[in-house]
C-alpha cells in the first residue's frame, strides 16, 4: 500500500469513527468523499521592512524594558503585555533619533484596544482596526530626540490584570531606537527610561526582530471544484507555512515567532467558478479580522462574524488526523467551525494576520459556492 492509499485509508477510519459528515452523507454513502477536503498548492513569497515583534515577558511581573531595537525605513511594532501585579502600571513606546540630524517617523496604519481582561476582545479589536487601516500619525524627532508615543494616553494606564495589544506600521527616515516600557504610573517615562533595565524573556521567548515583515501567498492554480472537490490551504503550521527566524536584539540570540505574530499576508486566489471561502480555526480558540479585495471593491471581516470568537467546538485532532491533513488531505465533518468569508469568482485577495491571543494553524476553505 502506498503512502496516500494510507493516508485515504486514515481519513475514512476517522471519518467513520467521528461519525459526523456533512448532511445527507454517511460513512455507508459512495458520496462520502464530499467530504474531503484537498490541500491546494500555493507559493510563498517574504519581502518588506523589518517587524519588532514584543510579548516576552507577556505576563510582566516587575518594571523594566520589555524589548529594544534600531530600525530605519519600512518597520511594523507589534507588542503583547499583560499587567501582572497587584498596582497600575503604565505602558510606553518610545522612538529615539540616533543621528545628529531632524528626522521624521511617519505612522501609516496602526491598531490598538483598550486595556482589557478579554483577551479575545483586546486581539480581535485591534486587528478589525489595523484592517480598517484609517490610522495615521506623525513623530517629528530632533537630533539624538526621545519621545514618548501614546497616542490614546488613556490606553496606556493598564490596571492589574489587564492586557496591552497594538499595532503600527511606519516609515522611519533614519536610523531611530525603539523602546518598549512598562513603569510605575507615577513616573515619568523617559525619566525611568534612562534607569529601566531590560527584562528577561520568559520561557516562550516570544519577542525580536524579524526581516522581511510580509508574506504573499498565491493558489499555483486556478481553484476549480469540478477537479479539486473541497479545497484549503494551510496558514501557521510551520510545514507549509514556515515560522519566521529572527534575533532577540537584546541578547543576540535566534529566536523563532511561533505563529507568525505581526506577519502580514496576502492571499492571492483565482477561481474558475463562483466560490465560498471560510477561515477555519484548526488549534483552538480563535478571535480576529481580514480584509478582502475584489475587484476594486474591499472591506473587513471579522473571524467570527456574529460571536467574539469560536474554535472553542472543534475537538481535538487525533494524531493521524493531523498527519494527514499536513500531506494534503483534511475533513470537512459536522463539528467543523467556520467563519464565511464571502462568495467570489475571478480574483480574490485577502489580507490577513495571525490575530493576538488566537491560536494557529488555520485552514482557508473553498468550496463550490452552490
Amino acid at each position: 500500500m502506498t503512502f496516500m492509499k494510507k493516508i485515504f485509508a486514515t481519513i475514512i477510519t476517522a471519518v467513520t469513527s467521528l461519525g459526523a459528515l456533512l448532511p445527507n452523507a454517511s460513512a455507508a454513502d459512495k458520496n462520502f468523499p464530499s467530504t474531503i477536503m484537498h490541500k491546494l498548492e500555493v507559493s510563498s513569497r517574504d519581502s518588506g521592512g523589518t517587524l519588532i515583534f514584543s510579548d516576552s515577558p507577556e505576563y510582566v511581573r516587575r518594571n523594566g524594558i520589555l524589548y529594544t531595537d534600531t530600525v530605519v525605513g519600512d518597520a511594523r511594532i507589534l507588542f503583547y503585555h499583560l499587567n501582572d501585579t497587584h498596582v497600575r502600571k503604565k505602558f510606553a513606546i518610545i522612538f529615539e533619533n540616533t543621528t545628529s540630524t531632524k528626522t521624521v517617523v511617519n505612522i501609516t496604519r496602526g491598531g490598538l484596544s483598550a486595556p482589557n481582561k478579554n483577551y479575545f476582545s483586546v486581539g480581535k479589536t485591534t486587528q478589525t482596526m489595523y484592517m480598517e487601516g484609517d490610522f495615521k500619525d506623525t513623530i517629528e524627532l530632533g537630533r539624538y530626540e526621545r519621545k514618548v508615543y501614546q497616542p490614546k494616553e488613556k490606553y496606556f494606564l493598564l490596571k492589574p490584570g489587564q492586557l496591552i495589544h497594538g499595532v503600527c506600521d511606519f516609515v522611519a527616515a533614519k536610523p531611530v531606537k525603539i523602546f518598549l516600557l512598562m513603569y510605575p504610573e507615577d513616573e515619568e517615562a523617559l525619566d525611568y527610561l534612562s534607569i529601566a533595565e531590560i527584562l528577561p524573556k520568559d520561557e516562550h521567548r516570544l519577542r525580536g526582530t524579524f526581516k522581511q515583515m510580509n508574506r504573499t501567498l498565491t493558489l499555483k492554480k486556478p481553484y476549480d471544484w469540478e477537479r479539486d472537490g473541497l479545497g484549503y490551504i494551510l496558514i501557521g503550521d510551520n510545514v507549509n507555512d514556515l515560522f519566521k527566524h529572527g534575533i532577540d536584539a537584546t541578547d543576540g540570540s535566534e529566536v523563532i515567532n511561533y505563529g507568525n505574530y505581526g506577519i502580514n499576508y496576502t492571499l492571492n486566489f483565482t477561481t474558475k467558478f463562483p466560490t465560498t471561502f471560510y477561515l477555519s480555526p484548526l488549534g483552538g480558540h480563535y478571535a480576529g479580522a481580514l480584509r478582502y479585495k475584489y475587484y476594486g471593491a474591499s472591506g473587513v471581516i471579522q473571524t467570527p462574524n456574529k460571536r467574539l470568537y469560536f474554535g472553542d467546538r472543534t475537538p481535538p485532532e487525533n494524531p493521524e488526523v493531523a498527519l494527514a491533513r499536513v500531506e494534503g488531505i483534511s475533513l470537512m465533518t459536522n463539528e467543523t467551525e467556520l467563519s464565511d468569508l464571502g462568495s467570489y469568482r475571478g480574483q480574490v485577495s485577502f489580507e490577513y494576520s495571525p490575530p493576538g491571543a488566537s491560536n494557529l494553524p488555520v485552514n482557508i476553505v473553498l468550496a463550490p459556492s452552490n
